[in-house]
C-alpha cells in the first residue's frame, strides 16, 4: 500500500499523468515534491518525469513550451477543463560524465524511472510517484528515501563522492537541506564535501547565492553555515566569515565571534536580507580585535565600519544586488546601538537621523537578534531598546525634523534670499542648520532659519573640509557623547 495521500495531488497533474499513459508512456511526480508530500508539507512546484521523449510530449498535449529542450524538458500548459496550470516534464535521464562540474556533457534518454532516479543528489529526492497507479505500485523508492525522511537523514544517493563531483552545486544543497529540513547529514556524505571541492569551486556565483537566500529562510540558518563551515565549502565562497583562531570575544560573551553569528542569525526575525546582516554584523571583529590594558580585555574598536567594508566586496562577488549590498553594509556599519537612559531626547534624534527612518525597523530586528544571540545582560538590553523605541517613536509622532528636507527652509530659499548658488557651501549651511534643529526642535521656524544662515554663511569655507579619520570614526559612537 502507498504511504501518501494522492488526492493531495493537483487534479491537472493527475490528468497529464493520465493522459501520457493513455498514450501508451509512463509518468510520474518526482523530487522534492514527493518528499514534501510524504512529510505532509505545503508542495510549491509540481514536476512530472516521463518516458515519453519532449517530441512525444508536445504531440499529447495542445501547448507545450520547449523551456529547456536541450535536457529533455518542457512545460506543458494543462487546459482548463483540466484545471489549468503550467508544469514542468523532463524525459527519463540516465548517467553521463560532467566535465564542467554543473551540467551533464550530454543528454541520454532512458526508458526506466530507477536509473532517473539513481542520477538524482539526495535519497530522499529520489522518490517517484504515479497517482493513476494501482495503490502498491504508485510509489517507486529504490534507495530508500522514505526510510531516511523518516529517519531526518539527508544521504546521497549511490556513492556520495560521484554525486558531488558530478554537481558542484550538490555539495552546497546538502547544507542547505540540513537546514531547511532540519535533517541530519549522513556521515558518510558529509565526509565526501570536502574532497569534491573542486568540483564546487565551478558553481556560478549566482547559484551559491541562491541556496544562501534558500538556507537563510530555514527555521535555523546556523545549520546549514555549520556544515559550510566545517567542510570547507565557506573557505571557497565566504572565507570572510571563517572563524579564526582563538577569537573569543570578551568576558562579557560566552560565545566565540561565529558563535555568536550562528545565535544572531537564528534569533534575526525578518527577511533573507536582515537575517544575512545578521549573520554579517560582527564580520569586522576579526580583523580589529586588540587586548586593552586598561581593560583587562579583548576590543573591538571600530569593528562595525571595517564590517562594512568588507561586506561590500563580499556581497558582490556572490553577485546580490545593489540595493541589497547598500541595506546589508548600512546595518553592518550601524549596528552597534550603545543607547543609555541618559540620553538626551538631540542624542536620540541624532541617532534616527543617522539609522535613517526607512531603516528603523531593520535596525530595531537586527539589535534585538544581536541582544537574543548573546548569553548576558538580555533582559536589561532589551528593556532599554525598548526604551529607546519609546523614545524614538515619541519623536517621530511630534513630527520633529530629522533630515535636511524637514527643515521649514530648503536650498530654493537660501539661494534666493541670499544669493547663493548650489554647491558645498549651500550643502555645508543645511547642514549646519539641521545640526541647530536637531539639538532645539523650536527653532525649526522658517524666519528663524533664515536669520540663522545669515549669520553662519560668512563662516564658512569655499569647499567642504575632508574629514580624517577619527572624525569619521567619532561618527558612529554614543550620539549622547
Amino acid at each position: 500500500m502507498s504511504d501518501v495521500d494522492v488526492s493531495l495531488v493537483p487534479r491537472p497533474v493527475v490528468a497529464l499523468i493520465a493522459r501520457l499513459r493513455e498514450r501508451g508512456f509512463r509518468a510520474w511526480i518526482v523530487g522534492g515534491c514527493v518528499r514534501d508530500l510524504l512529510r505532509g508539507g505545503v508542495v510549491k512546484d509540481w514536476d512530472v518525469a516521463t518516458s515519453a521523449h519532449p517530441d512525444e510530449v508536445k504531440k499529447s498535449f495542445r501547448r507545450v513550451i520547449p523551456t529547456g529542450i536541450e535536457h529533455g524538458t518542457v512545460t506543458v500548459h494543462m487546459p482548463e477543463a483540466d484545471g489549468g496550470g503550467a508544469y514542468e516534464v523532463t524525459t527519463l535521464r540516465g548517467e553521463t560524465t560532467y566535465s564542467d562540474g554543473r551540467r551533464p556533457d550530454a543528454v541520454i534518454f532512458v526508458d526506466d524511472i530507477v536509473a532517473d532516479l539513481a542520477r538524482r543528489d539526495f535519497t530522499v529526492n529520489a522518490i517517484a510517484l504515479d497517482p493513476t497507479a494501482p495503490d502498491d505500485q504508485q510509489l517507486i523508492d529504490p534507495f530508500d528515501g522514505r526510510g531516511d525522511l523518516r529517519r531526518r537523514l539527508l544521504r546521497a544517493v549511490g556513492k556520495a563522492e560521484e554525486r558531488f563531483s558530478e554537481d558542484g552545486l550538490r555539495a552546497l544543497r546538502a547544507a542547505r537541506f540540513v537546514a531547511s529540513l532540519e535533517f541530519e547529514l549522513d556521515p558518510s556524505t558529509a565526509a565526501a564535501i570536502r574532497p569534491a571541492l573542486a568540483t564546487y569551486r565551478k558553481v556560478s556565483a549566482e547559484r551559491v547565492r541562491d541556496e544562501w537566500v534558500k538556507a537563510l529562510a530555514a527555521p535555523r540558518p546556523s545549520r546549514a553555515f555549520e556544515v559550510m563551515r566545517e567542510h570547507g565549502l565557506l573557505e571557497v565562497s565566504a572565507p570572510e566569515l571563517l572563524p579564526q583562531h582563538g577569537c573569543e570575544q570578551n568576558k562579557w560573551h560566552r560565545y566565540d565571534v561565529w558563535g555568536h553569528a550562528m545565535a544572531c542569525v537564528d534569533a534575526a526575525r525578518g527577511d533573507v536580507m536582515l537575517r544575512l546582516s545578521a549573520l554579517l554584523h560582527d564580520v569586522g571583529k576579526p580583523k580589529t580585535r586588540a587586548f586593552s590594558e586598561k581593560t583587562n580585555d579583548w576590543t573591538f574598536y571600530d569593528h562595525e565600519r571595517v564590517g562594512a567594508e568588507m561586506v561590500e566586496p563580499m556581497l558582490a562577488r556572490l553577485r546580490f544586488s545593489n540595493d541589497e549590498r547598500t541595506r546589508i553594509a548600512h546595518l553592518v556599519r550601524h549596528h552597534l546601538v550603545c543607547y543609555e537612559p541618559s540620553w538626551s531626547d538631540a542624542a536620540v534624534r541624532r541617532w534616527v537621523q543617522r539609522i535613517g527612518r526607512d531603516r528603523l525597523d531593520d535596525m530595531y530586528a537586527l539589535n534585538e537578534a544581536d541582544i537574543r544571540g548573546k548569553d548576558v545582560d538580555k533582559e536589561a538590553d532589551l528593556t532599554a531598546q525598548n526604551e529607546l523605541r519609546a523614545r524614538v517613536s515619541a519623536i517621530l509622532a511630534r513630527g520633529e525634523a530629522l533630515s535636511v528636507r524637514d527643515l521649514a527652509i530648503g536650498g530654493t530659499d537660501l539661494m534666493s534670499r541670499l544669493a547663493m548658488t548650489p554647491g558645498p557651501r549651500l550643502g555645508m549651511l543645511l547642514e549646519r542648520l539641521m545640526e541647530e534643529v536637531i539639538e532645539e526642535p523650536g527653532k525649526n521656524d522658517a524666519a528663524l532659519l533664515l536669520e540663522r544662515a545669515r549669520e553662519i554663511l560668512p563662516t564658512l569655507p569655499e569647499t567642504k573640509p575632508r574629514k580624517d579619520k577619527g572624525e569619521k570614526k567619532a561618527e558612529n559612537k554614543d550620539p549622547s557623547s
